[in-house]
């Protein structure tokens, strides 16, 4: 005879109050039940990528004072462009568009719920934060991030080696004599 097991019995109390969809792609962590917890959140967003580099900048410092005024800031990686992976196409007031493009940065945060629930609302208010998530995370995770993006940002990017233009050098001579042999 099959048994019947109720999942929301056996799960962890925080993980049944995982998130919700927000209506601008983001996800959003419930905190109605401790508000006045506090937790560590990751608030992962794209800024509009036909911004000016000052302007998204100027858009991030807002987004962290904001989180500043309503908590503490653990851990942050600054605004980069970066070519997205797929289009994501959002309606504004002035017809579709399309990203392509897109500013990257995160801010890892401490608040209480209030708190967390003012950053969100926030970002999802932001006519240019195209998309975000927003999750709960520690404080060790959030520091082993930034240590990781710290170190990859370090390493030099290795131009091709000249094994390679050798290798393509004697590839199109052996062509050419393929070719004037036919």
């Amino acid at each position: 005879m099959a048994r019947k097991i109720d999942t929301k019995a056996e799960m962890p109390e925080t993980e049944m109050q995982e998130s919700t969809s927000s209506e601008m792609g983001g996800t959003q962590v419930s905190d109605v039940e401790n508000d006045s917890e506090v937790r560590v959140y990751e608030l992962g967003f794209h800024l509009d990528g036909e911004l000016p580099q000052e302007d998204s900048k100027k858009s991030y410092e807002a987004i962290k004072a904001l989180i500043s005024k309503n908590g503490t800031v653990v851990a942050e990686g600054m605004p980069q462009k970066i070519q997205l992976a797929y289009t994501i196409s959002r309606m504004d007031t002035t017809g579709r568009r399309d990203f392509n493009t897109s500013f990257f940065c995160w801010i890892v945060y401490e608040a209480d719920g209030a708190g967390h629930t003012e950053v969100v609302n926030a970002a999802k208010a932001d006519a240019k934060i195209i998309r975000f998530i927003d999750l709960r995370t520690t404080k060790e995770a959030a520091k082993h991030a930034e240590e990781m993006h710290e170190f990859y940002m370090k390493i030099p990017e290795q131009p091709a080696e000249e094994e390679d233009v050798v290798a393509e050098a004697e590839l199109d001579a052996a062509l050419k004599e393929v070719g004037a042999a036919v």
